[in-house]
């Protein structure tokens, strides 16, 4: 069992909120967290068990009776209605902590949450391993705020993993860590669970087959801008049916969408969002990407690594109990930043390279949009796959994704 980061604030939150809700896709571990950190103090029951998931549904005063508070329960997103006699039962007794509960489909279950326990649950989502959990510094990963604080050439992770491992393993706890699963049958199992479970259950999908080449589609454009008109060009679907296709993968948190900086500093911006594919894992299996070699000659290797960096960024965020305020870069003119960090009004701009070889030129859109944004941006930086950090050139320094992640 590895440190997770969101431990930390799992336990701060138990301190002042009645009930607290850990959302994330299926695998990422919420399960073995809650059970972990808090096994010994509360009970446990499961509504993925059917019978479980009958008797909630038939007698939910019964039910909460026999499993009465300090209680987790797990994957609570299958019988919402629960959710409004627990609100009554919290109304009656608000001490904290007693009510904890995992759920898988992020719309399902925060519409029960919204209209149940609005006031009285704290939101927080466990996505799979950052790096920094999996290199066994997860209670000790920076905050963004610490982070940003501390950046600088100085700043050293102390272990060092394949970088072609860490992309075509993904971050789930179970290939990621456990060395002797075969990760190709553990990506397929996945997938097919994930398309007969969760898509069944959030949406009337037709031709399961269909939405497979579409997850497909999705993959191979991980790390670019979001065209649903092409998409639903190059697969006969209507634009509307893309929409809620996309709609699904991101309740599902397959994809995460990275929206463009909004404030107006003079620029025309792009508007639509990039598409990140949630885990390098499953994105190169759905792209036949299976070994360090295939991947190294992959045209779609940078689009991977930035999807790693991109999405490590995230975790920092939401494993530490905070709301995201990352953005992407790019006006009409073709000035672009691959990631930007907004704290307070200033921006801190991240250009992500795959490249070994860090020279000057990969820094042109840094140095161009510290001048254009005058004021606004506070630091700028490269994450590359170089193995040592440097400053490249005044106001700019180079990390490599290793220390940067890691800590």
């Amino acid at each position: 069992m590895k440190d997770r980061t969101l431990a930390l604030a799992l336990k701060k939150a138990v301190k002042t909120f009645p009930a607290v809700v850990v959302t994330g896709p299926r695998q990422s571990g919420k399960t073995t967290l809650l059970k972990t950190v808090f096994g010994k103090t509360h009970k446990f029951v499961s509504l993925e068990n059917p019978d479980m998931r009958l008797r909630a549904r038939q007698d939910p005063l019964m039910f909460l009776e026999q499993y009465n508070a300090p209680v987790i329960i797990d994957e609570i997103q299958y019988v919402p209605d629960l959710l409004s006699y627990i609100k009554t039962k919290i109304d009656e007794d608000r001490k904290p902590g007693r009510w904890l509960f995992t759920g898988s489909q992020n719309f399902a279950l925060m519409a029960g949450v919204s209209q149940s326990l609005a006031g009285r649950a704290a939101v927080m989502s466990l996505l799979p391993f950052s790096y920094a959990e999996l290199s066994g510094a997860g209670s000790k990963t920076m905050d963004i705020d610490r982070l940003i604080g501390n950046m600088g050439p100085g700043l050293q992770a102390s272990k060092k993993f394949s970088l072609a491992d860490v992309i075509l393993r993904g971050a789930y706890p179970e290939p990621a860590a456990n060395r002797a699963v075969d990760r190709q049958l553990w990506c397929g199992s996945y997938i097919s669970t994930y398309l007969e479970r969760d898509v069944r259950n959030l949406a009337h999908i037709g031709d399961f087959q269909q939405f497979e080449t579409f997850l497909k589609v999705c993959a191979s454009l991980t790390g670019q801008i979001l065209n649903m008109s092409d998409i639903s060009r190059d697969l006969g679907v209507s634009v509307p049916t893309i929409k809620r296709w996309l709609s699904v993968l991101e309740t599902g948190y397959q994809i995460y969408l990275l929206y463009p900086y909004y404030r107006n500093v003079g620029k025309r911006f792009v508007k639509s969002p990039k598409l990140y594919f949630t885990d390098t894992g499953l994105a190169a299996y759905l792209l036949g990407i299976n070994s360090e070699e295939a991947l190294f000659s992959s045209p779609g290797y940078g689009a991977l690594f930035e999807t790693f960096v991109v999405m490590d960024f995230l975790k920092r965020f939401l494993h530490s109990g905070q709301k995201s305020s990352m953005y992407y870069l790019r006006t009409q003119d073709g000035l672009e930043v691959d990631l930007c960090v907004e704290k307070g009004h200033e921006l801190h701009l991240f250009e992500i390279k795959s490249a070994m070889t860090i020279t000057h030129r990969h820094a042109s859109s840094l140095v161009r949009a510290m001048a254009d944004l005058k004021g606004v941006v506070k630091s700028a930086s490269l994450v590359s796959g170089s193995d040592d950090n440097f400053s490249l050139r005044p106001g700019v320094v180079n990390f490599s994704w290793r220390n940067i992640l890691g800590v």
